[in-house]
């Protein structure tokens, strides 16, 4: 393919764009060939085509889909290229990137365990230091075990005395973990490996060793995204192979059960929680581990039933207290004595108007976290659930961490924002004392920057907020600006205001952000959630439709000035405003989503996601998921926004062939000459665990595209 065919140049400005030099159009002959079958289905009284779903083979064992996804790369990448300002934004992504940070600590024993990166290592490494004043010793650096950065360090967690640390190493950003026992007195890395952990807690019992959960070893030729099932809860004593761990628990009547375990802090319980679905609600099991003979676990049953949410807090003696929503859809903080069955439940801290998002207990009181429009409060009571005092901090912005244990005269929080790297404090818990423990430098000015949180009224009436950053001598000046606009709206996952260098970068350049907290987000609580799932999912589209809207009624955007950007589900929603509402966007970035909605099911961890979309099989939920499905719903003969999709070749969760499907039905379509391509990261998965290098090309790649198509000039 020639350069002009990959790259027709027009001196056209789209009306309402602001004008440019030349528009790099993409005529549908300028796109890799791409197979077309002519499979139809029957479902429920519908025929539905699916040509290429060939595109679903693993590319690893299938040349085809191989040499697409490579003649796609090439495509995208000889474009992104030729973008103006391209380079520049990657050289300033990578100085915003370059600044000290540092991880939120925990101590175990006298040593305090924390992450620090320098500023541009791939990967954050693990240091400890004897005391809070102590000198650090660097223990883990996982930027040694591989030259391309793709080794990550995804969790790690000391023992109890500080004498252990058990860490899980992840490879190429899949979910699959393997977990390693680090010395820490020599730093030496044990022999022992412990494969096939995946989505775990890692819980020590004292020194012995440490409960985790993983799934059977995959069989000889067995299709690596399959959905999986049988996954159990496994004890592993340090010193010892893997083909000598205790299976723990383990539902084999319920394969579809997935269980992980917690050790209460005073070693006397290990608490088993099992789920069904991403859904928030749990069975919790019991097992003693005071007086237990070893190799026995016997498991007691606290909550049976699969019904409701239940949040290990803390575990003193015969005492546990949880959060859960049984009651309460906003949460409530519980009680109960084990040796006083006959009492039940005791609520110690009731429901408020808020959601109670998370609790620790720390010395002699509760660190409760609540949701209050979008933001979290942190706030102190007894035991007894009286309240204290509010922890409050300066401006919009999200505190997390407030980790510990019973009898801790401290604790440590992180505190961010849109335009706040994470800072991170210790708080003394006698006098109330905050300190600052790492505060970052930074290579901008917060105060430079305006961020605001205001209301939208979506298509049924429903007030939504929506957080608005922009520089504040731009938003004073009122003009309409290039503007991208974020959103999830699934899961009841909250977004919470957070830093971003790659975002920080757009906004230098003198772009406007907004983050919208749609419906079937966890912002506001259950009913919150439950107006955007299943049935209710159009509401989350008609919520982002909405801000779009809004941001260009009320004179921030532009026409031809706003671009979407969300990954996972949120990538589903880019998917689908955009065939809804094709004139409405310049530009759009869905990453890793879910993008054919009747076959999700199939592909690993799919088959947790159907609390939230519904079941493909059951016809009531197929004909939802039909309307919206964005491979499904591309409105042929109408312009579509430029839509640059991204994807990992490794991501085990939303498996790619989501995006390669979906983009092949993209460049069939009849939707005008913007470019829709294809942008796969390879070494990679669903996002955590990238190195930052891959951060930094691929946040260049994606805000030099929308930059370019919003008209934003770099």
């Amino acid at each position: 393919m020639s350069e002009e065919a990959a790259l027709p140049a027009a001196s056209v400005a789209t009306a309402g764009q602001p004008a440019a030099a030349a528009r790099l159009f993409l005529p549908r002959g300028a796109y890799p060939e791409t197979r077309r079958d002519g499979l139809v289905e029957q479902v429920f009284g519908q025929r539905v085509a699916d040509p290429y779903r060939w595109l679903e083979a693993d590319p690893r064992g299938d040349a085809g889909v191989a040499g697409w996804i490579a003649r796609q790369n090439a495509l995208s990448a000889d474009y992104l290229a030729k973008l103006p300002g391209r380079e520049r934004l990657a050289t300033r992504i990578r100085a915003l990137f370059d600044f000290e940070r540092y991880g939120l600590p925990r101590k175990a024993g006298r040593s305090y365990f924390y992450t620090r990166n320098t500023g541009l290592q791939n990967q954050s490494a693990l240091w400890v230091r004897r005391g809070l004043d102590g000198e650090q010793r660097l223990l883990v650096d996982p930027n040694l075990w591989s030259a391309d950065g793709s080794l990550a360090l995804a969790q790690w967690e000391p023992s109890p005395s500080g004498r252990y640390l058990a860490i899980a190493e992840q490879e190429a950003g899949s979910d699959w973990r393997t977990l390693r026992v680090v010395e820490v007195s020599s730093g030496r890395v044990l022999d022992e490996r412990v494969d096939w952990a995946n989505d775990t807690e890692i819980a020590w019992v004292g020194d012995e060793g440490f409960l985790y959960s993983r799934f059977p070893a995959p069989g000889q030729g067995e299709d690596a995204r399959a959905p999986r099932f049988g996954k159990a809860v496994w004890f592993h004593r340090v010193g010892t192979a893997q083909d000598r761990d205790e299976q723990v628990f383990a539902t084999p009547d319920h394969p579809e059960w997935s269980h992980k375990a917690l050790v209460t802090s005073d070693g006397r319980w290990a608490v088993v929680v099992s789920e069904i679905s991403t859904d928030k609600r749990n069975a919790v099991h019991l097992i003693r581990l005071t007086g237990r003979e070893r190799g026995t676990w016997k498991a007691e049953a606290l909550v049976p039933d699969i019904a409701d949410h239940w949040k290990l807090v803390a575990g003193i003696g015969e005492r546990l207290w949880f959060l859960t929503d049984r009651g309460a859809p906003n949460y409530h903080l519980v009680r109960v004595d084990l040796s006083r069955p006959q009492e039940g439940w005791q609520v110690v801290v009731p429901q408020r108007g808020n959601t109670l998002e998370g609790a620790r207990m720390i010395g002699d009181r509760f660190l409760l976290s609540y949701l209050r429009d979008g933001q979290s409060v942190a706030v102190m009571t007894d035991r007894k659930g009286r309240p204290g005092k509010a922890i409050t901090l300066n401006g919009i912005g999200t505190a997390s961490g407030f980790g510990g244990r019973p009898g801790d005269t401290e604790t440590f929080y992180q505190f961010t924002s849109f335009n706040m790297p994470p800072a991170v404090y210790r708080m003394d818990l006698r006098t109330g004392a905050v300190t600052p423990f790492a505060v970052p430098r930074m290579a901008f000015d917060p105060a430079d920057y305006d961020v605001e949180q205001r209301q939208f009224t979506s298509k049924d009436g429903t007030k939504v907020p929506i957080y608005i950053v922009r520089k504040r001598v731009l938003a004073a000046a009122d003009k309409p600006l290039p503007t991208l606009l974020y959103g999830y709206g699934g899961f009841d996952i909250s977004l919470t205001p957070a830093y971003s260098p790659v975002r920080m970068a757009w906004l230098e350049a003198g772009g406007a952000f907004a983050l919208a907290n749609i419906r079937g987000g966890g912002e506001f609580g259950r009913s919150w959630y439950e107006a955007g799932r299943r049935e209710n999912k159009q509401n989350s589209f008609d919520d982002f439709i909405a801000a779009g809207e809004f941001l260009i009624r009320e004179g921030i955007a532009g026409k031809g000035q706003l671009a979407i950007q969300g990954a996972s589900n949120g990538g589903l929603l880019v998917g689908a405003v955009v065939n809804q509402r094709p004139d409405l966007f310049a530009a759009a970035n869905p990453d890793v989503g879910v993008m054919d909605m009747l076959r999700f099911d199939r592909f690993t961890s799919g088959r947790f996601w159907v609390d939230d979309y519904g079941r493909p099989d059951r016809e009531e939920d197929w004909r939802t998921l039909r309307a919206y499905s964005p491979y499904h719903n591309i409105a042929t003969g109408k312009p579509y926004p430029a839509i640059l999709v991204t994807t990992a070749d490794n991501d085990d969760r939303v498996v790619p062939a989501h995006s390669f499907k979906y983009v092949a039905a993209l460049q069939a379509g009849d939707i005008g000459e913007k470019p829709h391509l294809l942008r796969v990261e390879s070494r990679a998965g669903h996002g955590a665990g990238k190195p930052v290098d891959k951060v930094i090309g691929a946040g260049a790649d994606v805000m030099a595209f929308l930059a370019y198509w919003t008209g934003l000039s770099l």
